[in-house]
Parts: structure tokens; sequence; C-alpha cells
């Protein structure tokens, strides 16, 4: 396992994290199962542990929390705010008000008195970019939490944010957690440029595409449209589904490519984020013991200029060749209000 330090904290961390969204209701229910995954993943070298409050409804932030029992010294434990936790008005976003209870929240799940990294998960314009580091930064001094970041920020939100926090002497924003793989590279353009220019730490989430690069679809074979990933989220695997071909002939290709290198599709998949040079760490989300293995079978592959290459000509680089699941949508996009004039300006106009 190689370390890296985390943009300009000082933290060292491993270069694959432990992503634990599937452990909980949502994936693997077994608690103790679970655990035995977490402990492997230490034991193989892998000292960053990355969770959320909302995974599994909170339940993920326990099994994390019982699983660390005796080894919290040795992980640099990550966690995330933002999403709705039970019902109710402000149990969300990323205000003062629901942070503050939110992190207690999460320090009683995971049954630590500090947060090494706290994310803030998805953006939030309804509340202003300096009440929220108004907020971290507190948290910070309080010794709750060591430093703080975010997840699937657009870049010119990264940079909105050390602006403000430069201006009024807050602290500033030390990570970004974006979704990057070999089929989706838009992140290159602007947002990875901006998180090194800033110096900031980059974990990058979805090496395995939600399951497309796990080498298990194939371009011309039957896809079973009611089971596993593909039950989740027919769309993005129904060959008939508009785009998806394009997927399906890349995928194609880079299982080639990994055969001639000796390695199997996921492992090429993993080592591809961290070539890099603004990603820290590449965040992987197994269920089970075999996953782990699976994925950490490749921890040591390097990838040389020639196979990065062969890789920009099956899928060119700062192109997307679909958009993950989950990712943050502007306002500006999703409300078509804020994208037409009024109709009676309009017939004005006209």
């Amino acid at each position: 396992m190689r370390y890296r330090v985390l943009g300009k904290t000082g933290i060292e961390v491993s270069t694959h994290c432990l992503g634990t969204m599937m452990f909980g209701s949502v994936g693997n229910p077994d608690h103790e199962d679970s655990a035995r995954v977490i402990h492997a993943a230490l034991d193989a070298g892998i000292n960053f542990v990355d969770t959320a409050d909302m995974y599994s409804a909170g339940e993920c932030e326990e099994i994390v929390g019982k699983a660390l029992k005796g080894r919290r010294d040795d992980v640099v434990l990550a966690s995330k705010v933002h999403f709705p936790m039970g019902e109710g008005r402000n149990r969300s976003g990323n205000s003062r008000r629901w942070i503050v209870r939110a992190v207690e929240d999460s320090l009683r799940r995971l049954d630590t008195d500090w947060i090494d990294l706290y994310q803030v998960h998805r953006p939030d314009h309804t509340t202003d970019i300096e009440e929220t580091l108004s907020v971290l930064s507190d948290l910070v001094r309080a010794g709750k939490i060591r430093a703080f970041g975010c997840s699937t920020f657009p870049a010119e939100d990264l940079v909105e944010a050390h602006h403000v926090a430069e201006r009024r002497g807050l602290m500033r924003l030390r990570t970004e957690q974006p979704p990057y793989s070999l089929l989706a590279r838009g992140i290159e353009r602007a947002v990875l440029p901006t998180a090194q220019r800033l110096g900031m730490g980059v974990l990058t989430w979805s090496p395995l595409a939600s399951g497309f690069l796990s080498g298990a679809y194939r371009e011309g074979r039957a896809v079973d449209l009611t089971t596993g990933r593909a039950k989740l989220t027919p769309h993005r695997f129904d060959p008939a589904a508009p785009g998806n071909p394009a997927k399906f002939a890349a995928v194609e290709q880079l299982i080639a490519l990994a055969e001639e290198l000796g390695c199997t599709l996921p492992e090429l998949a993993v080592a591809f984020p961290l070539v890099h040079p603004a990603v820290t760490s590449v965040i992987i989300g197994p269920r089970t013991m075999d996953q782990l293995t699976s994925l950490l079978a490749g921890a040591d592959l390097l990838l040389d200029d020639a196979v990065l290459d062969r890789i920009d000509e099956i899928v060119p680089p700062g192109t997307d060749l679909y958009r993950a699941d989950g990712v943050w949508q502007p306002p500006s996009v999703t409300e078509s209000a804020l994208r037409r004039r009024p109709a009676g300006e309009r017939a004005a106009a006209g």
C-alpha cells in the first residue's frame, strides 16, 4: 500500500480509501461480516475510512464505530453531512443549525471523540457558503473535527469557498470528493486542476462506474436488469438505452487492454484515478470480503505513459460517457424557472 499527504493537511493517508456505503441495510446487513471486511482492509495497509451519516440511515456509521474499537488512533476517519436524516424540516443541508446537530449524531454513532475529515456531501445554495465555513471552522476549534472538505462541488464553488474563507478569516475546504473513472473523466476539465491549484486533497469515488467496469457487463451479451446493480439503475445497463452502446464498446477495448497488462478490468479501473497528480486516494466500496480482495489485488499496479495513451484513445480526456447517479446538479439546470424569462416578459420582448 502506498501513502500520500491529504492536500495541505499534513495527514498521511493510503492511496486506497475504504468506502463503507455498502455496509448496512443498503448492502451488507451483517454487522459482524462488515466488520471483518473493515478489519481486513486495515490489515492490508488501508488507514483511510470514508462513511456518511445518510448511509443506511446512520446504521453504517454504527458499524464503522464498532469495527474501529481499539484501532481508532491508527485510522483517518472521514464522514459527511448534508442529506436528510429523518422526517421534518431543518434536518438536512449545510446550515449551522443542522451541521451542529448532525456532527454530534455522527460522533455518537461512530463512538469517537473526533472525526478527522468532515465533508459537506453536496452543495447547498440555500445556505451562504460563509455560514457553512464558519460552523465547520468552529468545529475544528472545538476539537470535534480535524479538517473539513466537500463532495461533488463544481470548480466555481471551490473557488468561491476559498475566496470567502480568505476574506472572512475562516478555515478552508481541504478536500474534494468527486466521481472519477475510466468512463467518467469530466472532472479533468476544471475540478481536478482547480483542486490542485488550491492545494486541496482529492478522494475520488465510483472507480468501477457503479459496476459498469466490473467486467460483468459485456457488449453483445444479455443483461439481466432485474438483479444486482442493474436492478437499481436499469437505465445505466440497458444496451438499448441511448449512450450505452458507446459505454459497452469502450468496456470491450478496456478489457482487451487489461488482458494485455495481465490484470483484470477492475484492477485497471482502480489504478487509473491515482495517476492524476491531483488525486490523493481512490475510494473502493466493497460489500463482501471477496470484493475487497479483488479490488486490492491491483494495489501495486502502475500505469505507464503508453498505457495511458491507449486509455486516452478509448475515452478521450475530459469526456464523460455517463453521468454518475447522485452527482449534484445546479438549480440553473434542474429548475426550469431559472432558465426561462417570465412569459409576460418574453411576450413583451417579442
